[in-house]
């Protein structure tokens, strides 16, 4: 396939992805707040599109993916903070909610941003980012994770019909705090662990990986569920479409660009390695379980 064929499928993709996501946030957001002649949420869609495409266009010129991550994570907080800035006052129930995303959106972009710095590179990128329509899609495919994975946060703060705090704030709250927790956890376990020279070139299976062979993917599902069950009072006609967040993130993680790509290379690397296969063959995928003894 020529170099041109190949451009001219990855800005079709780009085009697609672009639709669904404003799509997705014009019927999502038309019973919400708006402003002028959009709805919020739809707006904070196009902030979501803009903040990428920006940063893409310097990364594209130094053809480094070490800002992906972090603009990532700009993405989530700037459209949050353009949904409390346009939606008019907050409740309790959406001021917990904007704060969610934020703490969470810090704590991983920081996260990311040290890891990329660390290692000096992301090798997901390493074909993709010499080709800049190739590129563009990864920066366009990233604002539409956002959109789909923040909607019952947007929803949540764009409501124009508050409800009184109930059961399902409290459990969605209980929910998102355990998976936050189980993410941060996970995280920093596996960050100490590679940063242990006596672990170099050996799989983690400790701490809450001798539970679940993918922790901290499952606290991310976790946590958004518990975003999704919070906005449920507020809910109502194609508003229901954002129960579709924690159903894109799992389906992201488990199928597409999480948990495929690093069994894939795991297997690469220790496939012939015995303790790996009774890792795998004994450790759940996503849901933690306690380790046999």
């Amino acid at each position: 396939m020529s170099g041109t064929k190949r451009s001219l499928i990855s800005l079709t993709i780009v085009v697609v992805v672009t639709l669904i996501g404003l799509a997705f946030a014009w019927f999502t957001g038309a019973n919400g707040a708006t402003k002028g002649e959009y709805s919020v949420f739809f707006l904070c869609a196009l902030v979501a599109f803009a903040v990428n495409w920006l940063a893409y266009i310097p990364s594209a010129i130094a053809q480094t993916e070490k800002y992906y991550d972090f603009v990532g994570s700009l993405t989530y907080l700037s459209i949050i903070i353009a949904a409390c800035l346009l939606a008019g006052p907050l409740d309790t129930r959406a001021i917990v909610a904007a704060a969610m995303v934020t703490i969470w959106c810090v704590r991983l972009g920081t996260f990311l941003f040290s890891r990329i710095q660390d290692s000096g590179h992301d090798s997901r990128f390493d074909q993709i980012k010499v080709n800049p329509a190739r590129f563009l899609v990864a920066w366009t495919l990233q604002a539409l994770w956002a959109i789909f994975t923040a909607a019952a946060a947007l929803a949540i703060i764009t409501a124009t019909e508050r409800a009184p705090l109930g059961l399902f704030f409290y459990l969605g709250a209980l929910v998102w705090i355990g998976g936050f927790a189980i993410e941060v956890i996970a995280d920093r376990q596996k960050g100490a662990f590679r940063k242990d020279p006596s672990n170099k070139g050996k799989f983690i299976q400790s701490g809450l990986w001798a539970w679940s062979q993918h922790p901290n993917y499952f606290g991310e599902i976790m946590l958004w569920t518990g975003m999704l069950i919070m906005a449920l009072p507020l809910l109502s006609g194609a508003g229901y479409l954002v129960i579709l967040s924690p159903v894109f993130v799992t389906l992201l993680l488990t199928k597409v660009s999480g948990i495929p790509m690093l069994d894939k290379a795991a297997e690469e690397k220790w496939g012939d390695d015995p303790a790996y296969q009774k890792y795998t063959k004994e450790t759940p995928v996503l849901i933690p379980r306690p380790p046999r003894s």
